[in-house]
């Protein structure tokens, strides 16, 4: 096969396939005698094994993976799987901790705040970060403190209490400061409920996406692991 031949399954160019070629993604090529490229069944399924691979793992991981099979150096292409099945196990348990911390501090009207509201360094202590990341998350639109008429310092009232508390909850989860600004606006604006349904449901959506996309890889490659033991 050309490498057209095998970009026209996947909608790629030939200088795609080069490429994946050269980076050690396909399987060393033998040449033809006017020093062409010939490609086999195996080149074909070790493609489908990257691009399914890609979907789950990313393109450097996936690249990786196909890399350390062809140096037949199978114990580390399988370390790269399992570690890409461990994060996704632990986003899913950070998830549902999200899910459950955030159910009890999104609502639309804050739990009072018993006294007076708080400081930086109160607030800090409650929820466990240092103060200057407070002041991080207020830079970054997340946190809107008050401000003391006598002092002039910051203070916290209910409603920033829990917008730290859930940016605390959503860093963990590993999301951007911008993503979570979004979040904290659009729940704001639509009252707590139904922003936080979607986010959640949104973020099981894409765990479940990226599970079957690891199924469909490990698929694929255990296919292409076949054809190279053959014979």
């Amino acid at each position: 096969m050309r490498p057209i031949d095998l970009a026209r399954e996947h909608g790629l160019s030939a200088q795609a396939i080069r490429n994946y070629d050269e980076a050690g993604i396909l399987p060393a090529a033998e040449r033809s005698a006017s020093g062409y490229r010939r490609y086999t069944p195996r080149h074909a399924q070790a493609l489908r094994a990257f691009l399914a691979l890609r979907g789950g793992h990313g393109h450097q991981q996936a690249a990786a993976i196909l890399r350390a099979v062809h140096r037949g150096d199978r114990e580390s292409a399988y370390r790269l799987l399992d570690v890409a099945h461990v994060a996704l196990l632990d986003e899913r348990a950070t998830r549902t901790e999200v899910a459950t911390a955030l159910g009890s501090l999104s609502t639309a009207e804050p739990a009072p705040i018993a006294g007076r509201a708080l400081t930086v360094g109160e607030l800090a202590r409650r929820i466990g970060v240092h103060p200057a990341t407070l002041r991080t998350w207020e830079d970054a639109g997340i946190l809107r403190p008050e401000r003391d008429v006598g002092t002039g310092y910051r203070i916290y009232g209910a409603a920033a209490v829990r917008d730290a508390e859930i940016a605390r909850q959503l860093r963990r989860g590993g999301y951007r400061l911008v993503q979570v600004a979004q979040f904290v606006e659009s729940l704001r604006a639509a009252g707590g409920t139904e922003a936080l349904r979607v986010f959640l449901e949104d973020w099981q959506d894409r765990l479940t996406a990226r599970g079957r996309h690891l199924l469909a890889g490990a698929a694929q490659l255990d296919g292409y692991l076949r054809l190279l033991d053959e014979p």
